[in-house]
């Protein structure tokens, strides 16, 4: 064959095409174990951080799991236990009528922990929130983002914006109470933290999360 013609160029071209394509669906067949196995230790990280868990213990995520979680339950929009496990596989923003509660267990007390699910300035924006076993106050906070702008609405992820919400009213009568507001603009320290200067959308967008994902647990709120 004539190495020079534009057929063997097209041929030659079309098989390392198949060959490298053959290769990287082989490489991430290989790896979708151990990425799948990294996801979830990655997401009960992000759970156990709402319940102010050390970064020693978030070492080892699973036996910190193990030792803070009873149960990932899921519960129907009236409150109701549906099922004792399942709720970790549900994804935040597929949550539904079929909603997660994880049951824990922090020094003997009760805690319960809600995911969340909204959109920032630039993409989603995700978190957990934990409260007591009293259902009214807020025990920790955990919030991450897909692509904020560093500085601005990514300061969503550090303690300092995420310490605020510890003791905060979470909800009244089943009507969620905790908000985030405009920087500087606090008027009921009781159930609002301070915005991000200079990351307003974003800082909305974490109170609309707030407000819509906790929403729906309502009916829990209240037995």
């Amino acid at each position: 064959m004539n190495t020079n013609s534009n057929s063997y160029t097209i041929i030659y071209a079309s098989v390392m095409v198949i060959i490298v394509a053959f290769v990287l669906a082989f490489i991430s067949s290989s790896l979708k174990d151990r990425q799948d196995t990294n996801v979830r230790l990655d997401k009960m990280k992000q759970v156990l951080s709402s319940l102010n868990v050390s970064a020693d213990e978030l070492r080892d995520p699973e036996q910190a799991y193990q030792k803070y979680v009873q149960a990932d339950q899921i519960i129907d929009m009236n409150g109701n236990v549906v099922s004792e496990r399942g709720g970790f596989d549900i994804e935040s923003k597929k949550i539904d009528n079929q909603l997660p509660l994880y049951v824990c267990n922090v020094n003997g007390e009760t805690k319960y922990i809600a995911p969340l699910y909204g959109a920032g300035l630039w993409g989603p924006i995700w978190g957990y929130v934990s409260f007591n076993s009293d259902k009214k106050t807020v025990y920790g906070t955990y919030f991450s983002h897909e692509g904020e702008t560093p500085g601005l609405g990514a300061e969503i992820t550090t303690e300092k914006f995420q310490s605020q919400f510890a003791g905060k009213l979470l909800q009244e009568n089943g009507k969620v109470k905790l908000s985030v507001v405009k920087n500087g603009k606090v008027q009921d320290s009781a159930c609002e933290v301070d915005g991000i200067s200079g990351g307003t959308i974003t800082s909305k967008g974490v109170d609309a999360m707030l407000q819509n994902c906790l929403g729906k647990y309502a009916n829990f709120f209240n037995k």
